[in-house]
């Protein structure tokens, strides 16, 4: 799945106060939810239980957190880029800055499995993740996450 058919610009945020790992994932689940105040505790807790397992960060400033949900019928995301990086117990010892959380439905076990190592991939880029940095408002680095795959696809 190509992440512009997972995020869309609306689940795109620049937070400037992020908190801690926990205030990241309440904002990622809320924004996965769409508003939904049940959908977005659910979530949240899902969120945060598959943290407790073992760190989502994937090195470089970047963590995708992740979870199975029965609530979704298709996978969906949200991409964070935090002003002031969070520590999420990174093996390599770096703070937080990029963060692109993700619900898929329950039944896609294998679809789950692809899209985390795409975008463990993708991320990889160092050119990816230093034009996502270096984007100055959140419709540029819409624009810089979502068009650019789009190309990038085609």
């Amino acid at each position: 799945m190509p992440l512009y058919e997972l995020l869309s610009a609306e689940r795109v945020a620049i937070l400037v106060e992020p908190g801690d790992r926990n205030a990241v994932l309440e904002t990622a689940a809320r924004m996965l939810s769409e508003g939904s105040p049940l959908v977005t505790a659910a979530l949240s807790a899902g969120l945060q239980e598959r943290e407790k397992l073992a760190s989502t960060a994937i090195g470089y400033g970047v963590a995708i957190p992740h979870g199975r949900s029965p609530l979704f019928e298709s996978s969906r995301g949200v991409f964070l880029r935090l002003a002031q990086p969070v520590d999420f117990g990174a093996s390599d010892g770096q703070p937080v800055d990029l963060v692109l959380a993700m619900a898929v439905p329950e039944h896609h076990v294998q679809q789950h499995l692809q899209l985390l190592a795409e975008l463990a991939e993708r991320f990889a880029d160092a050119g990816f993740r230093e034009r996502l940095r270096s984007a100055p408002n959140v419709a540029e680095l819409s624009y810089r996450l979502l068009d650019h795959c789009r190309r990038s696809a085609a």
